[in-house]
């Protein structure tokens, strides 16, 4: 006997490589900063009900992509690139879910979060969060894809994505967050323009400035990524957008819609 026990791929994970193999063709590029939270964390503390650090930033990344309508756009198109525009902020909300006893990543798209109130977001992501994957509609396409040979998966997956870009299934931003470990920062590229990724809230020192004197003090930090489809966007508006959700998420009225 030896020390090593192989085993076919998981089916539950067809969805995944089919989403890898079509998304080797974007230009992925990575930004990242850090987000002091304090106001952020004061207002989760005082809210009459517990209010995730993911539903402030979907409802903060609405509001920044509402003011940058150049970066909440789909690349697709089956013989040519055509890069399509949208009026409304879709977040597609990465899931960490069971199917048949094999933990892996899912998504479901969250429509119109920029019309949505906090209350609202909050409503979405726990019935996402909550809800079993085989009884969440939004994961039906996953299911079909599960039942499909791999090969077939992946040309089904790529049929259905590259119309415009297929924001109904992919979003027109993706959030994916690894906030409930011990993980400082990372990047995903999630299919879409834009892909925001946070890491776990810290304390750590801080310099700020008090009465044009220099301080350091301990708040709570958020650590944030960007990665952008270059195909798109360049990196200067990238650098505004991280800029702007960093901004909406450290002000004093963080995640208000």
């Amino acid at each position: 006997m030896t020390g090593t026990h192989v085993t076919s791929l998981a089916r539950e994970r067809r969805h995944t490589l089919a989403f890898l193999a079509n998304a080797r063709t974007a230009g992925a590029v990575y930004l990242d900063t850090e987000v002091d939270a304090s106001a952020l964390t004061e207002h989760q503390r005082q809210a009459d009900r517990k209010i995730s650090v993911v539903t402030y930033v979907m409802a903060a990344l609405a509001r920044t992509l509402t003011e940058y309508p150049q970066a909440n756009a789909t690349i697709g198109g089956l013989w040519e690139s055509q890069v399509t525009s949208h009026r409304t902020v879709d977040i597609k909300l990465a899931l960490d879910k069971t199917i048949n006893d094999v933990r892996c990543a899912a998504s479901a798209v969250v429509p119109d979060v920029a019309a949505m109130s906090l209350d609202q977001i909050q409503d979405h992501v726990e019935r996402l969060r909550d809800t079993a994957a085989e009884d969440l509609d939004e994961l039906a396409g996953i299911r079909t894809l599960h039942r499909l040979p791999l090969s077939v998966a992946r040309l089904v997956f790529a049929a259905v994505t590259r119309r415009s870009g297929g924001p109904a299934r992919m979003g027109t931003v993706a959030l994916s967050s690894l906030g409930h470990a011990e993980v400082a920062r990372f990047f995903s590229y999630g299919g879409t323009t834009v892909t925001i990724g946070l890491g776990r809230i810290t304390r750590k020192p801080v310099a700020i400035t008090v009465a044009d004197t220099e301080q350091i003090v301990v708040r709570p930090v958020l650590p944030l990524s960007l990665t952008f489809d270059h195909r798109v966007i360049d990196g200067a508006l990238a650098a505004d957008v991280l800029s702007a959700l960093a901004r909406h998420l450290s002000a004093a009225d963080s995640g208000q819609p």
